[in-house]
């Protein structure tokens, strides 16, 4: 029966995976020779006689072995090599068969071709978004340039801590702070009208 590297034993008698607590010595060989071949045949270096011959645009090997083993679905059980908690054991071998599948790329090279159309479209909206934006400030300076620049004349209201109002409460000044020094307890009284015959002459 084939076997598959996973531990699953295929064929008519058996069609579950194996659990490795239940795989023998032999699968795990057969696991780790398959990975071993994988790994290197990804380690080949490139021939530069033979990739100057090909076209421009043209896929190298090293894309194609690429492609090959996608189209195997090597690259899923790789996955679940690499993600697996109990398949611990084939990290080192998982990890450098996947450093040497992005050997000849660069991280911004990998970082455009992740985003692709995403990518266009993510700064379509960014553009519609800035411009949204810059519309709106332009509306906001016009409407605060038509506003009235009448200044408040309301000051504040502070406590003078120290002087007594009525009831033993600190006093409320409402006037500007530059009034202070002139605050005097009969600030916006009226003033006492004297009778015109008892006018001092």
């Amino acid at each position: 029966p084939a076997r598959d590297p996973r531990g699953a034993v295929g064929g008519p008698d058996s069609s579950v995976p194996q659990d490795w607590e239940q795989r023998q010595e032999e699968d795990t060989l057969l696991i780790e020779r398959i990975l071993l071949l994988v790994r290197n045949v990804l380690h080949v270096p490139p021939d530069p006689t033979e990739e100057q011959q090909g076209v421009d645009g043209d896929a190298s090997v090293h894309d194609r072995v690429l492609w090959a083993l996608h189209i195997s679905g090597m690259d899923d059980l790789l996955k679940f090599l690499a993600s697996a908690q109990v398949e611990q054991q084939w990290a080192l071998h998982v990890l450098e068969i996947i450093s040497l599948m992005f050997r000849d790329q660069s991280p911004e090279e990998l970082a455009v071709l992740g985003q692709g159309t995403a990518g266009a479209e993510h700064g379509e909206d960014t553009r519609e978004l800035e411009t949204l934006r810059q519309r709106e400030l332009a509306e906001k300076r016009a409407r605060a340039l038509q506003r009235p620049s009448r200044h408040s004349r309301f000051g504040g209201s502070y406590v003078l801590q120290g002087l007594k109002s009525i009831g033993d409460r600190d006093v409320v000044f409402h006037k500007g702070l530059h009034n202070l020094k002139s605050y005097t307890h009969d600030l916006g009284k009226e003033p006492r009208r004297v009778p015109r015959h008892r006018q001092a002459a």
